[in-house]
């Protein structure tokens, strides 16, 4: 399991009165988001339990969870334990938001992101940006879309990380997740993800050269794409879609 600031946090006790529903929040975004890697073998059930500060009972019912939504798998026997799967769900099946909602969520990654590249600017080390650039290289690398983009989410988190700040870290983890329903309504052409990239990698290389103005506008840049690539390619919702949805109940067919 990778050592980092943002795996650490996926581990931090969860608070009452929701820890069944906090743990199964908490360790299902860190799959989905690739923090928790395919095939990452979980802490023994005892550790675990230990580590959120909760009950064996509730992890074992979050666990289940997981595992039946497709997240998780229990293998029996000596070499056995909970698992991540080889290919987890991306997103949790989102149907398509409001205009007002998506704005909300993409107006907070600005904030995020910006605030973020500012403080990375004169907190990171060459071991953040080293991590950065194989994130780089790994979405270079990848041939299929759930690859790249567990390695892009990764790779803004970890900008976060070199920010130095668990808060910033906190919600760069939550943005992503939100990012990630609504990247997963969408097609993915291979041209738009090679282009992201390049930007992914101008945006290091401004970070290594303290270049603080640069790196302001190379995420704006990057941001500004996202959000006219998802204006462009969201499907639309049918156009009688609320007609139906208002139809009384009375005038529904049923069948016998």
């Amino acid at each position: 399991m990778e050592a980092s600031a943002a795996v650490a946090a996926v581990f931090e006790p969860v608070a009452p009165p929701t820890t069944f529903e906090q743990t199964v929040e908490r360790l299902g975004n860190a799959i989905k988001l690739g923090l928790l890697a395919p095939g990452t073998r979980l802490p023994p059930e005892r550790e675990l339990a230990n580590q959120l500060g909760i009950s064996r009972s509730t992890l074992r019912n979050a666990l289940t969870t997981l595992v039946q939504s497709g997240h998780l798998v229990s293998v029996r026997g000596r070499s056995g334990g909970t698992f991540v799967v080889d290919s987890p769900p991306l997103s949790a099946g989102s149907v398509r938001p409001s205009p007002a909602v998506m704005k909300e969520v993409l107006d907070g990654r600005v904030a995020v992101e910006i605030g973020a590249v500012v403080l990375a600017v004169e907190r990171a080390g060459s071991s953040d940006l080293e991590r950065m650039e194989r994130l780089v290289d790994r979405m270079s690398e990848a041939r299929r879309f759930d690859a790249y983009r567990r390695a892009d989410t990764r790779f803004h988190i970890a900008l976060a990380e070199a920010a130095r700040s668990p808060r910033l870290l906190a919600e760069m983890t939550d943005i992503q997740g939100e990012m990630s329903e609504l990247i997963a309504l969408i097609p993915h052409p291979e041209r738009v993800l090679t282009r992201s990239n390049a930007q992914h990698a101008r945006l290091v290389h401004a970070l290594g050269r303290r270049d603080a103005a640069r790196s302001v506008r190379v995420i704006r840049e990057h941001l500004a794409g996202t959000e006219h690539i998802l204006a462009a390619l969201m499907p639309g919702e049918p156009p009688d879609a609320g007609a139906r949805a208002d139809q009384p109940r009375s005038n529904m067919r049923t069948r016998s």
